[in-house]
């Protein structure tokens, strides 16, 4: 009893820094997980602008021996520039896979016409729109990885209580948009 009386302001202030140092580690954590998310949210968008760069040309290119598909010429233009309104990353991402049905079904018509399947041109731009998706899918995955981690690191003890604290949140995934699991028809 007498070495609590004693130590009393040595064991108070080792609390304290205790307390101060894992707060302090929390606090590093969350905000290097909310850089990192940030950072791969970057990279997808990095990667929609590929896509959005390819876009024109592959249109312009299936264009000139396709001219009775002008809808589907039209939805891109318009996905494209519903994107480049977007502000947030929520509708960014819903322009996007706007972008995404639209290039499914210009796919699918360009499959059905022999002559775009010769053309050099349409197919270089082919390959390149397919290595852009599989890029966009990799940092869309590498987004929702990070944000998994972070979602978890402030949802459990006793992270949660230092998020609280820091005023950190849950961030939100990276979602399909409703319909996206539904191949795209062309009806000619």
């Amino acid at each position: 009893m007498e070495f609590l009386k004693k130590n009393k302001l040595w064991i108070v202030v080792g609390v304290l820094v205790f307390l101060l140092a894992t707060g302090g580690g929390h606090y590093n954590s969350f905000v290097t997980q909310n850089n990192a998310i940030d950072g791969a949210w970057k990279q997808v968008e990095v990667q929609y602008q590929r896509r959005f760069d390819l876009i024109p040309n592959l249109v312009e290119a299936t264009k000139g021996l396709m001219q009775q598909e002008q809808k589907v010429f039209g939805d891109i233009a318009t996905a494209r520039a519903a994107y480049s309104g977007a502000q947030t990353q929520e509708s960014k991402a819903t322009a996007a896979s706007q972008v995404e049905g639209a290039l499914g079904r210009l796919l699918v018509i360009m499959e059905n016409y022999p002559q775009l399947k010769s053309d050099q041109t349409v197919l270089r731009l082919q390959d390149e729109l397919a290595g852009t998706e599989n890029r966009v899918s990799v940092e869309r995955k590498r987004y929702n990885d990070l944000v998994m981690s972070y979602n978890t690191n402030v949802s459990v003890l006793p992270g949660m209580l230092f998020a609280r604290l820091f005023g950190f949140g849950p961030r939100a995934y990276f979602n399909a948009a409703a319909g996206a699991e539904t191949v795209p028809q062309v009806k000619f």
